[in-house]
């Protein structure tokens, strides 16, 4: 049985720099999917006023679970050997705040 999973789209369009010379890269757009409701996830850490800008909750929400979903789908990697363990105890502490 195939795993269901949501499909996301993600515009990334650079604005501005601080660097006067800067040439601006083209925008990068990119499909992924998470096994989470991002959108509710946003919502739910907005509600909890986690934060003091109501934009870093989104920025975190996103940040999050762009990060997870590709950590947890290479899990086995040396590179999250150390940092998978703590991650977990971190996402209890969020559920629980």
């Amino acid at each position: 049985m195939e795993k269901r999973t949501n499909r996301y789209r993600l515009n990334l369009k650079y604005l501005s720099s601080a660097k006067d010379d800067a040439v601006l890269p083209e925008p990068v757009e990119i499909e992924f999917e998470n096994h989470d409701n991002i959108f509710a996830i946003i919502e739910t850490l907005k509600e909890k006023n986690l934060f003091t800008d109501e934009n870093q909750a989104t920025e975190f929400a996103i940040g999050l679970k762009l990060f997870s979903e590709v950590m947890i789908k290479n899990k086995n990697m040396p590179l999250f050997e150390e940092f998978f363990p703590a991650f977990g105890a971190f996402m209890k502490k969020l559920k629980s705040s």
